[in-house]
């Protein structure tokens, strides 16, 4: 959070200097402020920064009803859940994960069940092992994941006993935040559609 907090007042005190030295000609003729609608890609590149979680989640929802099946990891051939939470990092923030459960706990950062924010991973032990199953936290105290065979992609409470028995603890991937803010800078450089 801070670091996109640092992002947005170095991109405001840049155009604050820019504006103090330029002459005085009206927003509607500055052809970088019309055309470019600069102001507004800035609003959209702090929330996209700000905001990298939700699209995780939003892509991750985009997906209920998505078949489960052992070993699958696109939405073609089914997901389980850690091929499922591989292919919405891969998709929407651009992260390749390791493809087992247990692998992804690994490779990831340990946080306390407090610090939960959407997109972070929550791991349960459904199979006798550490870190069986995994899915993305949405918030709120639930997660998405692809649950088992037969079933689908779908979201659960984690406040449910089942799932609060099971808890094996929450990560947080490296890097996620990074890629968010380099995928804003690269939407920031493009030119404005219209």
């Amino acid at each position: 959070m801070q670091s996109n907090l640092r992002i947005t007042a170095t991109v405001l005190a840049l155009l604050l200097a820019v504006a103090a030295h330029a002459s005085p000609v009206p927003d509607e003729a500055d052809p970088a402020l019309a055309d470019k609608s600069l102001l507004a890609r800035i609003d959209s590149v702090r929330q996209s920064v700000g905001e990298k979680a939700s699209a995780l989640v939003f892509t991750a929802m985009g997906f209920l009803g998505a078949p489960y099946r052992r070993g699958g990891s696109s939405v073609e051939s089914g997901f389980d859940c850690s091929g499922f939470v591989k292919s919405m990092y891969e998709q929407t923030v651009g992260l390749i994960l390791p493809r087992k459960a247990s692998q992804q706990a690994a490779a990831t950062q340990r946080i306390d069940r407090a610090d939960l924010q959407p997109g972070d991973l929550v791991f349960f032990n459904t199979m006798r092992h550490a870190f069986s199953h995994v899915g993305i936290y949405i918030g709120e105290g639930k997660f998405i994941h692809s649950p088992k065979p037969g079933s689908e992609v779908r979201v659960e409470d984690m406040g449910l006993a089942y799932w609060k028995r099971r808890f094996d603890g929450a990560r947080r991937v490296p890097g996620a935040a990074e890629a968010a803010t380099a995928q804003a800078a690269r939407f920031a450089a493009e030119p404005a559609q219209h």
